[in-house]
């Protein structure tokens, strides 16, 4: 049978992520591909959890979700000069992501195969403590950005417009800024729904009934992807407007994602029924 050839540009960013940085390329391509299975198992699995949800689908959002917060730091990894990715700084970086995220998703993996729920689980000592030790290593994890932040800003690769490298900074300390911040506000609730529950956004399982505290939590991870993404489409701007763009998107971002957590903390759903 003959197999499907990857084109030239599925090879080149593959090998350039590789050689960015190898570890963290490999952690997150296995972890993308673990969700692969953990979403097999929900086909093959029928347990509920008391929430009505698959006990896998928890793992598959996480495995996904950490999957390509590795990938990102990956091929962030560039942004610096080469000389420069084996410092202090970088090596961090790595052995945070590698940690934090190997911890959290074990429990989580682990709690799925037994049946149970991972967070918000405090129905024993152990899954006290384990809840506690969940959180401190999802801070080590989001804190793995600011070591990449203070490199890359330090030293960024040459010709890498400055504009762009502050983007890349900027997007870095809001995501553990917004999502380490709002993610410890939800971890010390008792759940993440606040108010009436019911209904749910397909893919991302949010309320729509009442507020959700993940919405915005998912905003302030995913700022260290928007902030460049709208770098790299202004970026055939002149400077000024460049400048002008990335520091007004990134106000507007976070102004965006207070005010949808303000809206959660209201119960009020982001997308009623």
């Amino acid at each position: 049978m003959a197999t499907m050839a990857r084109t030239p540009v599925e090879r080149t960013m593959l090998a350039e992520l590789l050689e960015r940085q190898r570890t963290l390329a490999i952690y997150g391509l296995t972890l993308l591909g673990l969700a692969a299975g953990t979403l097999v198992l929900q086909a093959i699995d029928p347990r509920l959890l008391d929430s009505g949800v698959n006990v896998w689908v928890k793992p598959t959002k996480f495995l996904v979700s950490i999957g390509i917060f590795a990938l990102t730091a990956a091929w962030f990894f560039g942004y610096a000069r080469p000389e420069r990715r084996r410092s202090l700084p970088m090596r961090t970086t790595t052995l945070l992501i590698l940690v934090g995220g190997s911890f959290e998703l074990l429990y989580i993996l682990w709690q799925a195969s037994q049946g149970l729920e991972s967070h918000f689980n405090t129905g024993s000592l152990f899954h006290t403590i384990m809840y506690a030790l969940m959180g401190l290593f999802a801070v080590l994890l989001v804190g793995s950005t600011l070591p990449l932040a203070w490199e890359i800003g330090r030293r960024p690769a040459t010709r890498l417009p400055r504009d762009y490298v502050a983007a890349v900074v900027i997007g870095l300390l809001l995501t553990f800024l917004l999502g380490g911040m709002l993610g410890g506000y939800m971890s010390s609730q008792t759940g993440h729904a606040v108010g009436a529950q019911g209904g749910h956004v397909p893919l991302f399982g949010w309320n729509r009934s009442g507020g959700d505290l993940r919405v915005a939590h998912f905003l302030g991870i995913h700022a260290e992807q928007a902030l460049p993404i709208l770098a790299a489409l202004v970026g055939g701007l002149s400077a000024r407007l460049r400048w002008a763009a990335i520091v007004g998107g990134a106000s507007a971002y976070a102004a965006v994602t207070l005010a949808v957590f303000a809206q959660a903390i209201a119960g009020r759903p982001l997308l009623p029924l």
